[in-house]
């Protein structure tokens, strides 16, 4: 069975200071900047489960969060995924990176700008780009990510390893 999957696509001119705005939002927000997770995927630390359970597949097929169930499980890179059908599951295992979410569910706006660092993201909280999943920290950080996709993920992507090295050490 094949899955369609919607693609989104932003619009906007940040001007010349867009990074400098998104740390300014980012370093206002008053969160725990500090904290940092020691998982490389954002992960329920109770229950094991990756994105608190919801089913990573249906952001593309449903264009909404809906939860998984037990039923429909995997382990994938050290932590519980799971899925609202076994059509979604059968998906994610043939190609996860496709489904999963980037930076292993942590926002992105947060990696690109103040210190690189790996805030998990809300599974509520979430934006697809250029195909690709992305979940955030807060509605603020949601929005700089729309207001200019591109930018923050190649931000995200220059700091990505240095933010990956210091969660698996």
């Amino acid at each position: 069975m094949a899955l369609q999957r919607r693609s989104r696509k932003f619009r906007a001119d940040p001007g010349p200071n867009f990074l400098a705005v998104l740390a300014l939002l980012v370093l206002g927000l008053g969160g725990p900047l500090g904290a940092a997770t020691t998982e490389r995927v954002v992960n329920d630390i109770h229950t094991g489960l990756a994105i608190s359970g919801f089913d990573p597949v249906a952001y593309f097929t449903e264009a909404k969060p809906i939860a998984g169930k037990p039923d429909y499980e995997i382990s994938f890179e050290d932590v519980v995924w799971r899925f609202r059908s076994e059509g979604n599951r059968a998906a994610f295992k043939e190609n996860p990176a496709v489904y999963q979410p980037r930076y292993g569910g942590h926002d992105p706006v947060a990696v690109a700008v103040a210190r690189g660092v790996a805030l998990d993201g809300n599974p509520l909280l979430w934006a697809i780009s250029g195909d690709r999943l992305y979940l955030f920290y807060n509605e603020n950080a949601r929005l700089a990510f729309i207001a200019n996709p591109e930018s923050t993920i190649a931000a995200a992507d220059g700091r990505w390893q240095e933010v990956l090295q210091e969660l698996t050490n």
